[in-house]
């Protein structure tokens, strides 16, 4: 398996088909700094490319999952001009805000299940990237807040977007409009989180248990669940079961089936080919 690369903002740990990526700047309260965005994407294709890693379990370090955004992000004139035509100086923003989204879809767009296991506060930025997460599972002491509005902005990288269907709309808009926190209890209760855990090891060993009996189904079967759950949020019932029906003509196989039956009858546990890895175009 190649050697992953070094990341800033994030250490990797693979073992049992299980991608361990925490977040590694505590003293600074796990900001979203330049390299975060940098590095998110390219983290999240290093694993689907170098790794035999079926599942990524997302956690942190320190007090805080993630205080969320750095400021130094917009206040870098390099990347945000704060001065010039403001007709240009908007389509920059734009395009900024855009690519800002596109780091955090990329939990969305890795074929990989991701688990986001949350400690302490996870705020602004921070809500963003977690509702973009497969599943979510915290702590006692978690809690969530659309800090962004306190600060006079509003959320802009998928908060807005994703939250609401995950909890109700009406709760989504308190949150947004007031900014309070939402502590893991309620977060719970409104079926935003899988499960809440006294402390972090307690919650990182359940965690890394799903992770475990997901790496051990069929990876094929696993990634077509969640292109088809990815789909079906964004389009109708008749289109996503039309798409379904169309991947399963290209996608399905009996290979895995017939191991999984075969592993039953001999009382063992299935072993199943690993995908192709993801490369870039015509990388060897």
């Amino acid at each position: 398996m190649p050697e992953l690369a070094s990341y800033e903002s994030f250490s990797i740990e693979v073992s049992n088909h299980i991608a361990h990526v925490q977040f590694s700047r505590p003293d600074a309260l796990n900001t979203m700094n330049k390299a975060f965005w940098l590095e998110l994407p390219r983290c999240m294709q290093d694993i689907e490319a170098n790794t035999d890693a079926r599942v990524i379990v997302l956690s942190s370090t320190g007090k805080h999952f993630s205080a969320g955004m750095d400021l130094s992000v917009f206040s870098d004139p390099k990347s945000v001009p704060m001065s010039g035509d403001p007709g240009r100086m908007a389509e920059n923003l734009r395009r900024v805000v855009l690519q800002l989204q596109d780091t955090l879809t990329s939990l969305e767009q890795i074929r990989l299940p991701v688990l986001a296991a949350i400690h302490g506060g996870c705020i602004g930025g921070a809500l963003d990237l977690v509702c973009a997460a497969d599943s979510r599972y915290c702590t006692e002491d978690a809690y969530f807040t659309i800090k962004e509005t306190e600060l006079g902005m509003t959320a802009d990288v998928g908060t807005l977007q994703r939250l609401p269907k995950l909890m109700p709309e009406g709760v989504v808009r308190e949150l947004a409009y007031t900014g309070r926190k939402c502590a893991a209890e309620e977060a719970y209760r409104l079926g935003f989180v899988n499960s809440v855990y006294p402390d972090q090891q307690a919650m990182l060993a359940a965690v890394m248990s799903v992770a475990e009996q997901i790496a051990a189904n069929s990876p094929l079967a696993v990634t077509g669940c969640k292109e088809m759950l990815n789909y079906s949020r964004d389009h109708s019932v008749e289109d996503s079961l039309k798409y379904m029906a169309t991947w399963q003509a290209g996608m399905f196989r009996p290979t895995d089936m017939m191991k999984t039956f075969q592993a039953k009858a001999q009382k063992q546990a299935p072993q199943y080919d690993d995908l192709f890895p993801v490369k870039p175009l015509f990388d060897q």
